[in-house]
């Protein structure tokens, strides 16, 4: 294998630890810092391509983050790639709660510590925000997608639908719609 795939995927799992390493909250929360990285900063990937990994990663089984690093991993260098991008945003995580494993029932009674989960969750909600921002800013938006997006909110926010299906039905809708042309759909 040359040198410079060798370098880029350990350039992949090193933005991916940075990444994996800074972020509570989840895949969602990291949106926002996988935009910045590795498509304002490197420019691996078209800021506008991101929307479209997040959707195949988000249809696919498993945490949104694991699979966003494997499939841009994967697009970069290869299986190499996608397994350095995978170890890299897991291996911060997994040292982390290995470590607080062995000392949070300890401190789990002390008010310092509640406050600061707290602290935490306010921050993640705030990244999570963050991120449904950004993707609603690169979202082409018409009559379709706000009904699609208000129904599928309702539907699984309020009604507890079944995600997965509620993903599928906005998939053949939008299909259907861009096929006869309905709401201003421009593919």
């Amino acid at each position: 294998m040359e040198v410079t795939k060798w370098r880029l995927c350990l350039k992949l799992f090193l933005k991916f630890l940075k990444i994996g390493a800074f972020t509570f909250g989840g895949g969602y929360a990291m949106i926002p810092l996988i935009r910045r990285e590795i498509a304002l900063r490197e420019q691996w990937i078209e800021e506008k391509d991101i929307l479209d990994i997040l959707a195949v990663s988000e249809s696919t089984p498993g945490p949104i983050a694991v699979n966003t690093a494997t499939f841009i991993g994967y697009k970069l260098a290869g299986k190499l790639g996608a397994a350095a991008a995978t170890v890299g945003v897991v291996l911060p995580s997994f040292l982390i709660i290995f470590a607080l494993s062995f000392v949070l029932r300890q401190f789990e009674d002390s008010p310092a510590v509640r406050y600061a989960f707290w602290g935490i969750r306010v921050a993640v909600v705030a990244l999570v925000f963050s991120a449904l921002v950004s993707m609603a800013r690169q979202c082409p938006w018409n009559l379709v997608a706000c009904v699609l997006a208000g129904a599928a909110f309702v539907l699984v926010g309020f009604f507890s639908a079944n995600s997965v299906l509620v993903l599928v039905a906005c998939a053949l809708v939008g299909l259907a719609a861009s096929k006869w042309k309905i709401g201003g759909m421009k593919l």
